[in-house]
């Protein structure tokens, strides 16, 4: 047991009044407790000393004993008499204190008792969907299939047979948790007889064995909107887990995913598309056909002199934007000028023939890259 003043050790003064040492202690025990400073020793050893001088002074009766005799009143070497082994005498005074530090579950009390009463929420449900690109352009509604826990048909969820309710469990006094002492500590833990229910059912149903929910196969249709991207999600309300002694129902959310696109890829609300081109059509110019996602096709002329990697744009052409009734993307044709292959002696000697006819101006990068080559190599052979 620590010898040090106890009013030192929580930075108060004597004549501290029951709240300055409840809010003085929480102070303290939020910045020592060992679940926010593991494996620190000082602060371990620091909690329990204040927890100690805590344990006494918000206890009328080992405050007095320890105002009058100090840590002789504990010890057996004054008038006072008291001990440890008592516990603490404010149990409920360090639940709360608990709470507040981590957020509550250390222990539920009263207001653990009247959420059984009120019922258990079931939990939320993931459901990964799988769609194609033409129907997140058009929007569909995707029959599901999963398995859940659903409300018992044969007790409507009560878990009990007949009109038989359940009882209120005696071990724990319908709270759901019971308390025990180690040392200076109270700890809380699930009751081991209603399995923290706080209830027990004598006339189980037979159909859901007392646990008011059966395991089924629902059926329902999921609306996807037009324009969803890949990862969205979409919620699907009370579709979920059902919850415990008539609690309500979960959520479903089902997660978007986008097959790949044999044609397209997508950024957002534009759509792109990789097009092969002649190299003559490329050169001299001309119109081509390409696919739309909407299932038809367009034309779309390609400039004389189109390059590999230029872009031509067919403005709302792409996908809808989600939540919105008239706004679309764009498609972008991504030309890819295809150099010709497997050709015949003929072929080959009208290019010859080409080649010959063709100047400077006719390869405007290839004479700009060349001329930049020569250069650098001159400057090589100069230095």
């Amino acid at each position: 047991m620590s010898k040090k003043d106890y009013y030192e050790l929580l930075g108060i003064s004597k004549g501290a009044a029951e709240d300055d040492i409840k809010k003085a202690y929480r102070k303290m025990a939020m910045k020592y407790h060992p679940d926010r400073n593991p494996d620190d020793k000082a602060a371990e050893e620091k909690f329990k000393e204040i927890s100690q001088a805590y344990e006494v002074l918000s206890n009328k009766e080992k405050k007095a004993a320890y105002d009058q005799y100090g840590h002789d009143a504990f010890s057996g070497g004054g008038n006072g008499g008291f001990g440890f082994d008592q516990g603490f005498s404010s149990a409920a005074d360090f639940t709360d204190i608990f709470n507040d530090i981590f957020g509550g579950g250390f222990g539920q009390g009263k207001r653990g008792a009247k959420a059984r009463a009120s019922g258990v929420r079931g939990s939320d449900l993931r459901y990964d969907l799988k769609i194609t690109l033409e129907e997140a352009f058009k929007g569909i509604n995707a029959p599901i299939r999963y398995s859940t826990n659903v409300k018992c048909k044969g007790c409507n969820g009560s878990g009990s047979e007949g009109a038989t309710k359940p009882v209120q469990c005696n071990t724990c006094g319908g709270v759901g948790r019971v308390r025990s002492q180690q040392g200076f500590f109270t700890i809380e833990r699930t009751c081991h007889i209603c399995n923290g229910e706080g209830e027990l059912i004598q006339n189980k149903c037979k159909k859901c064995g007392g646990h008011g929910r059966t395991r089924e196969e629902v059926n329902i249709s999921v609306t996807v909107p037009k324009g969803i991207e890949d990862g969205y999600s979409i919620r699907v309300n009370g579709k979920g887990e059902a919850g415990v002694r008539g609690g309500g129902n979960g959520d479903l959310y089902a997660y978007i995913s986008i097959a790949p696109h044999k044609f397209f890829t997508r950024k957002g609300a534009d759509i792109y598309c990789k097009v092969p081109v002649r190299m003559i059509l490329a050169t001299l110019g001309g119109e081509i056909k390409v696919p739309t996602i909407n299932g038809t096709h367009a034309k779309i002329k390609v400039p004389a002199g189109t390059q590999t990697g230029d872009k031509l744009r067919l403005k709302e052409k792409g996908m809808p934007h989600m939540n919105s009734t008239n706004r679309t993307g764009d498609m972008y044709i991504q030309v890819n000028v295809e150099t010709p292959v497997n050709l015949t002696d003929k072929q080959k000697e009208l290019l010859k023939k080409f080649e010959d006819e063709c100047n400077n101006n006719s390869s405007p990068q290839c004479e700009s890259f060349f001329k930049k080559v020569k250069s650098f190599w001159s400057d090589i052979r100069s230095n």
